[in-house]
């Protein structure tokens, strides 16, 4: 009851806010199936440390106060920024003190909302030299298993390209990089430090590994070949990576929850995907 109250109150409070502004280009609506359901309104919490989510249901993002500016995991759909802006405020956060945003993966459900928040904040926009190249261009990949869905979104322009292994350092943070590609090939998963007290935890935000693709694309082809490697090095990657804290870029791709704190979460991400992946190579090799 207290929590029903509580997430009432928070709607009512940031609704005026939250509202993408009539005619901008930036945070128009993009009409895709989930939209209700990723966005689905959740209170931003803390995570750890000064590590915190400002997402929502069925779409994570994060944000990491490194006590000389803020950074922001993942934008979400394009008319999510207004909400997401909401949540840094109630958290008593200034918007304009987001110096970087990092980005997860090129695809409108993660990236959508960039544009608007980095025109927004003034924050640069910090990405995989693949996932740039999706980001500028506010399009999928020509290699992307998903590309037959085709779908646009706002183009970033204010970008900074990172590596895999990268340390991106701001005030007391020291986030790293780490090249996932699979689900795409300019996939980036962020992991850092966040300590409480004398106690200090990992944190991984991990892009999706989901192998999900458009009908018609098939991981047993000689094309995908890359796609697949990418999969296998993203696992091995996961499997080795300190996890105490995992945020997956979809939270139900990793439990029930906004995040998991179980042991070997990151494995367990990994797995998941291993398992979808073997099923569905196999049925393409059974011809079904």
């Amino acid at each position: 009851m207290m929590r029903a109250l509580a997430l009432a109150l928070w709607m009512i409070g940031t609704a005026g806010a939250a509202k993408p502004a009539a005619g901008d280009p930036l945070t128009r609506p993009m009409a895709v199936d989930r939209a209700e359901e990723w966005l689905k309104p959740l209170p931003p919490g803390k995570i750890f440390g000064t590590s915190y989510l400002v997402g929502f249901g069925g779409l994570s993002v994060a944000l990491i106060d490194t006590g000389d500016g803020l950074v922001l995991i993942d934008g979400a759909l394009p008319q999510a920024a207004p909400m997401i802006l909401a949540n840094v405020r109630s958290l008593g956060f200034d918007p304009r003190d987001i110096k970087f945003i990092l980005s997860t993966e090129p695809h409108y459900d993660h990236a959508g909302g960039l544009a608007a928040l980095a025109r927004d904040t003034g924050a640069t926009v910090v990405a995989s030299a693949r996932g740039a190249e999706g980001l500028r261009a506010g399009a999928l990949a020509k290699d992307d298993p998903q590309l037959a869905y085709g779908g646009t979104w706002p183009a970033v322009t204010r970008l900074r390209v990172v590596k895999g292994g990268e340390v991106l350092r701001l005030g007391t943070a020291a986030i790293t990089a780490h090249a996932t590609p699979g689900h795409t090939m300019g996939s980036m998963s962020w992991s850092w430090n966040a300590c409480e007290g004398g106690t200090c935890k990992a944190i991984v935000f991990a892009s999706s590994l989901n192998p999900v693709s458009a009908d018609g694309y098939r991981y047993t082809a000689k094309s995908s070949a890359p796609i697949v490697r990418g999969f296998e090095a993203s696992y091995r990657l996961m499997d080795a990576l300190p996890c105490d804290i995992l945020i997956a870029a979809h939270p139900d791709n990793a439990g029930s929850g906004r995040y998991s704190d179980a042991p070997g979460a990151c494995r367990a991400y990994a797995d998941r995907s291993r398992g979808l992946l073997a099923k569905r190579l196999a049925a393409e090799r059974k011809g079904e």
